[in-house]
């Protein structure tokens, strides 16, 4: 009968892999014990949305053509009648002989009327026509030279995109309708643009908006909207800002809720607080913590800690190295943390027991 013999090496590889386990088994098995602590607790409502300036204009052209010159950068800061956009006429060659042809056809009937004017003209004089005739005959020749001069310049502004008149000067140039900063373009040199009529949009130019005037717009979920009312304090967490934090208050919330996915949200507006030395950009992504109530100077544990059984809340708490069951009150939570009315007093150890394994 021969022996069999168990190398040394093996040997030791299976105590130490036994000792590794049944050690890190244990280690998983202990018991963690978590202080009952003072401190301040708050109920929020969250709300998702980006950053936006109050109020931004569209920049359209009341003048057809063609983008000649774009007169600024996006980003400029420009003053109200600053100039923006040359836009230089592109008529079709139909309108342009149309226009061209009226201008004559005004001119001929300008000259016309003038003969007969300065020849009855010697008549009155000679008293061989009444003054009413003669009347007549000078207010036809005064409207027969405001249609001549209608014609000319818009001859002129079809041919060159300017006139010079009376009191005024007369362009094709799009200017800044309000003082801001420019955001966006939306023409480029070389692009038509349609004008704007009431019978139709027009061509977007560009954007403008005052960034000294920035709102939070975002939703909220329709569980928290009841408990919002303007004039809350919020704090907002802007993501490309991690570091920041904004307040802000609540200003506005929609009446009427809008649906995404199988979510129901309510639009808000949160105005901010002025922010020295952060730069502000529209459309940063952000989250808004909106404060619904707080409580100060209170007992609080984590709220994974208390548990339910029989429509009552409890903990588990070591005693006298005995662990027991306390009955406890409960108040505000913010989602981690939870409020202890009754049932713990300060410096108590309440037991966390390790997560369940999964076999």
């Amino acid at each position: 009968m021969k022996k069999v013999v168990i190398p040394v090496a093996i040997l030791l590889a299976a105590v130490a892999v036994y000792v590794v386990l049944s050690g890190g088994k244990k280690k998983g098995n202990e018991l963690k014990y978590v202080p009952v602590i003072r401190g301040d607790i708050a109920e929020r409502a969250l709300a998702v949305g980006t950053l936006e300036p109050e109020q931004e204009i569209k920049v359209k052209s009341t003048i057809p053509g063609i983008v000649a010159e774009v007169l600024f950068k996006v980003g400029d800061a420009v003053a109200k009648g600053s100039p923006l956009f040359n836009i230089s006429p592109n008529p079709t060659p139909l309108e342009y002989v149309e226009t061209r042809r009226n201008m004559e056809v005004a001119e001929v009937t300008l000259s016309k009327i003038k003969v007969d004017r300065d020849r009855n003209a010697q008549l009155f004089q000679s008293q061989l026509i009444s003054r009413s005739q003669m009347d007549t005959l000078e207010a036809e020749y005064s409207e027969a030279e405001l249609r001549h001069r209608v014609a000319r310049e818009r001859f002129q502004l079809l041919e060159k995109g300017r006139i010079e008149m009376s009191n005024r000067s007369v362009d094709s140039i799009v200017k800044a309708p309000i003082s801001g900063i420019v955001l966006s373009l939306s023409a480029f040199e070389g692009d038509p643009v349609v004008p704007l009529t009431n019978f139709q949009p027009g061509t977007d130019l560009c954007s403008m908006a005052d960034m000294k005037t920035i709102l939070f717009k975002g939703t909220v979920d329709e569980i928290d909207v009841g408990k919002l009312v303007p004039g809350m304090e919020t704090e907002i967490q802007i993501g490309a800002l991690a570091e920041e934090k904004i307040r802000g208050t609540l200003q506005r919330i929609y009446p009427k809720a809008r649906k995404e996915g199988n979510a129901t949200l309510f639009d808000v507006e949160i105005v901010l607080s002025e922010a020295p030395g952060i730069i502000l950009r529209a459309g940063y992504s952000a989250t808004a913590y909106v404060k619904i109530q707080e409580h100060q100077n209170v007992l609080v544990i984590p709220e994974r800690l208390v548990l339910s059984e029989n429509g009552k809340r409890f903990v588990e708490v070591k005693e006298n190295e005995t662990i027991s069951k306390v009955e406890v009150k409960t108040g505000l939570s913010d989602g981690l943390n939870i409020e202890i009315l009754e049932g713990l007093k300060e410096g108590d150890q309440v037991v966390e027991r390790p997560p369940r394994e999964i076999e």
